[in-house]
């Protein structure tokens, strides 16, 4: 399916699709589909699947562009953000999350069944008993998620078995087993925590199976970790990225992204030199406020590798240049440090196809349960 083409702002000092003003998160939609093409050429030589997370990007636009790069679907965070994405068609869609079911949720759940898969995840016996009691024997389908090393959500993995004959016998459809390696935003754990979550998702398919409930979906995946995860994805069927697709400041800090890769920017304007520094007009209200303890600062500055940003308030970034900056006036681009949180803070992302730049709304934003 092709991305449809959206409305763009006309202006008579800027080309048409840019806002008259900084500051706007751009993307750059050709370094997007090398991004997708890189990861859908290596999944596909190690006979994985991608279903990448869309809460990085909340937008349908790029779900469309991940589908046309081979994903089996999308990853999502909440009902909400699934039922955006099902109203543009997107038609497979994962909420990897322990869903606390009630009657209202279950409501939009089975009102979502009618228009895509939908699988869900649980990690409790009291879940997967709620899923049942209110949406056994339809088709849903449900994800044990077990925990590999980040220890926030998910059961021992040898556990996974008793969890997933507890949803059987309410009713329910056991596709498998998943987890996040979120340890892996560590510098010195991309490897090992792929490690941990091949281990962990053998652990939960043997108790799958011990179980009685053959695993058809092992699934797994962290931006950091995917390289890790390809090069030896054991038991893994399914790997669900999220930033891979545009990247930020942590990956490139990270060194699992390039600055040569990173899609997403956030354009602003140098509005000062005071203490002779480069004070630019993007605050926390659109870079996001996440800074990670091996992070450099805020954000980092493509075009000066050395510089960067050593203070953050709501509508100013301060950036150390190390070196005459640039004079008030100078437009320049910022790489956020999540792209999930920058993303989250607008209605609309402006994308650049060759020249040509058109508006993304960002649908799924607000969609938070």
């Amino acid at each position: 399916m092709n991305s449809p083409r959206l409305p763009m702002v006309e202006s008579a000092h800027y080309p048409a699709g840019v806002p008259a003003t900084t500051p706007y998160l751009a993307v750059d939609v050709a370094r997007v589909r090398r991004n997708l093409g890189r990861a859908a050429e290596r999944a596909a030589a190690s006979g994985v699947s991608l279903r990448p997370h869309a809460k990085t990007h909340k937008s349908p636009e790029l779900a469309w562009l991940q589908l046309q790069a081979g994903a089996v679907g999308v990853t999502v965070a909440t009902i909400g953000e699934a039922e955006v994405f099902a109203r543009h068609r997107v038609d497979d869609i994962l909420i990897a999350y322990p869903l606390w079911v009630d009657r209202r949720a279950a409501d939009r759940l089975r009102d979502l069944m009618t228009r895509a898969r939908v699988i869900v995840g649980t990690d409790s016996v009291p879940g997967a008993a709620a899923l049942g009691r209110f949406l056994g024997h339809t088709p849903l389908e449900v994800l044990v998620e077990v925990d590999s090393g980040h220890h926030r959500t998910g059961c021992p993995p040898e556990d996974a078995g008793e969890i997933a004959a507890a949803a059987h016998r309410a009713g329910v459809d056991v596709r498998g087993a998943f987890t996040f390696p979120g340890h892996s935003y560590s510098p010195d754990a991309l490897r090992t925590a792929a490690e941990d979550e091949r281990r962990a998702l053998a652990v939960a398919a043997d108790s799958l199976r011990a179980a009685g409930i053959e695993p058809r979906v092992v699934s797994g995946g962290s931006t950091p970790s995917l390289e890790a995860s390809l090069d030896d994805p054991g038991p893994l069927t399914e790997l669900r990225p999220g930033v891979y697709a545009v990247g930020d400041a942590q990956q490139w800090e990270l060194g699992t992204m390039g600055p040569e890769e990173l899609a997403l920017t956030c354009r602003t304007t140098v509005v000062s030199n005071a203490g002779g520094r480069a004070v630019v007009d993007a605050g926390s209200k659109i870079l996001g406020a996440d800074r990670a303890p091996y992070s450099s600062g805020f954000g980092r500055v493509p075009e000066r590798e050395e510089a960067r940003i050593v203070m953050l308030s709501e509508h100013h970034a301060v950036i150390d240049w190390a070196g005459t900056p640039p004079p008030p006036g100078t437009v320049i681009d910022i790489v956020p440090n999540h792209a999930c949180n920058a993303v989250n803070l607008v209605d609309t992302l402006y994308v650049d196809h060759a020249g040509d730049v058109r508006e993304w709304p960002v649908a799924a934003r607000g969609h938070n349960s």
